[in-house]
């Protein structure tokens, strides 16, 4: 949370033509919410796990339980001396720990200290209660249950609600090795989006000819308007389904990260807070901006927040406000003639990148006016 105040009356605002985007939290945090998911029964010795197949789904804030069951195939075993242990995949061949359990002797690690619990409902019951999902608990987590010599594992996916959104600073396009990308998204609300974040946004529309890092170190850009200036038309280097003339995720593959640079593809999720325009009596420079904000008791939002409010909360507005990166920008849901036109389209050659105007399957945009420069 970058501020902690009530949303401000429509009374309390200023009227004028140029606006200040400013992030204020909400009264009262938004509960968790859990899914109900079915369960896959698998098949190793006496142990036998059952988790969820596919995948289950939260958003940043919330409670989200990750279903696990086991059971003997004798039905002479008890469960006193059983040991639960939940990992995290965070490389194909390494595993972070979250939770183990031993009788009455449970512990979480590290971040997951006061948020993970069993859920223990009824023996056999190993599924993990996790509280306040964060941006980095998205992935995959595995549950082991041993007693004695024998033991099973179950696979399950924890994906969260939000949005994948380009980035680069202000510098320029292609500045940013990989860990400064993952600098830049942490400094603007986000994360480095996944491969199956990316690919799920470009399912969902998203058109972008800039190359950007992902999460396991490739580079990828998607293309749903196929063009000459981004791969061109024939979708060589495409990735996944739909490539070829309807587009697709072009893929660079996995690249030097600490030599080569190039822009950051990000995701956020549920906002912590509320994004609201600041309307000053006439247009104020940045400095200005964090003074009027800070006046409010709130802070100027970062690029990821003003994403999130556009995507998950469907914020709009046709008037350019200034952000914490030192860019302007506008959130559009509905494209009119006055906002950019009907049907944004890619930038003509030599327009800083930042101006780019992104359409959804909604129609929905996001705007850059060339003429908010800093």
């Amino acid at each position: 949370m970058v501020c902690a105040r009530a949303a401000l009356g429509p009374g309390a605002l200023w009227a004028a033509a140029w606006g200040v985007l400013l992030l204020t939290a909400a009264a009262e945090a938004q509960r968790g919410r859990k899914k109900v998911v079915h369960v896959l029964e698998g098949e190793s010795g006496s142990v036998v796990v059952q988790t969820a197949p596919g995948q289950v789904v939260s958003h940043r804030g919330g409670t989200i339980v990750l279903p696990c069951r086991y059971h003997y195939e004798a039905a002479t075993h008890g469960h006193d001396g059983v040991r639960l242990k939940w990992t995290k995949v965070v490389d194909p061949l390494a595993f972070a720990d979250v939770f183990v359990a031993l009788g009455p002797q449970h512990r979480a690690f590290g971040s997951y200290r006061g948020r993970a619990e069993l859920q223990g409902d009824g023996p056999g019951d190993a599924s993990l209660v996790l509280r306040n999902v964060t941006l980095q608990d998205y992935g995959r987590y595995e549950c082991e249950v041993t007693n004695e010599l024998e033991d099973d594992t179950g696979m399950v996916k924890l994906d969260l609600e939000g949005v994948v959104f380009p980035y680069h600073p202000r510098g320029g396009r292609y500045k940013l090795t990989f860990a400064e990308a993952q600098r830049a998204c942490a400094e603007q609300d986000g994360i480095l989006a996944s491969a199956e974040q990316l690919h799920a946004a470009w399912r969902d529309g998203l058109d972008w000819c800039n190359a950007g890092w992902l999460r396991d170190g490739s580079v990828q850009y998607p293309v749903s308007q196929p063009r000459e200036p981004c791969g061109g038309l024939g979708g060589a280097g495409s990735a996944g389904a739909g490539g070829g003339a309807s587009g697709g995720v072009r893929n660079y593959g996995y690249r030097h990260n600490a030599e080569e640079r190039y822009d950051a593809f990000c995701f956020t999720s549920n906002l912590p807070g509320r994004v609201f325009f600041l309307k000053p009596l006439r247009p104020v420079p940045f400095s200005g901006a964090a003074r009027a904000c800070a006046a409010r008791g709130a802070a100027v939002a970062k690029v990821g927040q003003l994403f999130a409010a556009w995507k998950l909360q469907l914020l709009d507005r046709c008037t350019a406000g200034w952000l914490a990166d030192g860019s302007a920008r506008y959130p559009i849901v509905n494209p009119r003639a006055r906002c950019g036109g009907r049907r944004p389209a890619p930038p003509p050659s030599g327009l800083d990148p930042a101006a780019v105007a992104m359409e959804t399957k909604l129609r929905a945009a996001f705007k850059v006016p060339v003429s908010a420069k800093c």
